[in-house]
């Protein structure tokens, strides 16, 4: 009896997942068309709602200090402080590689920018994984980039 629903349930699978619609192509297009277009991706700002990213010369040390906490539970399994790579690149340097609107976008939002951008691009090659999205918000986004910042030496 179990081998009959399997085998039933196999079957439903392989039916129900071919399109035998004529319209299919059209469907298709549709899909394409609603994706963004990837020459229009801004390399410098990346894909996100971050636009302009202000802080001034000096660290905020209670936000790095916030930022430090979340990078420890969240960012430290995959990334180095130093430049070397564990699953993905170290964090050396970063916060003077990318501007703050890259890195928040990034953060926050890091499948478009991932499928966009032909530096992650590269470095999916080198890293073979994803990076996943972390589900922070803004505010634990920013705190993460100040603590990229002290990890720097701003002071």
């Amino acid at each position: 009896m179990k081998k009959s629903i399997i085998l039933l349930a196999i079957i439903s699978m392989v039916y129900s997942c071919g399109n035998n619609n004529p319209d299919s192509s059209s469907n298709n297009e549709q899909a394409k068309s609603m994706v963004a277009d990837p020459s229009k991706y801004d390399p410098h700002r990346g894909e996100g709602k971050h636009t302009a990213i202000e802080f001034g010369d000096k660290l905020d040390a209670p936000m790095a200090e916030l930022g430090e906490k979340i990078q420890s539970v969240k960012c430290n399994s995959c990334h180095k402080l130093t430049d070397e790579k564990l699953v993905g690149p170290g964090w050396k340097g970063v916060t003077t590689r990318r501007k703050p609107e890259w890195i928040m976008n990034f953060i926050t939002n890091p499948d478009p920018m991932i499928d966009k951008d032909p530096v992650l691009q590269a470095q999916l090659e080198l890293c073979l994984v994803r990076m996943p999205n972390q589900g922070l918000t803004d505010t634990e986004a920013r705190e993460v980039l100040e603590f990229m910042r002290k990890n720097d030496g701003v002071k």
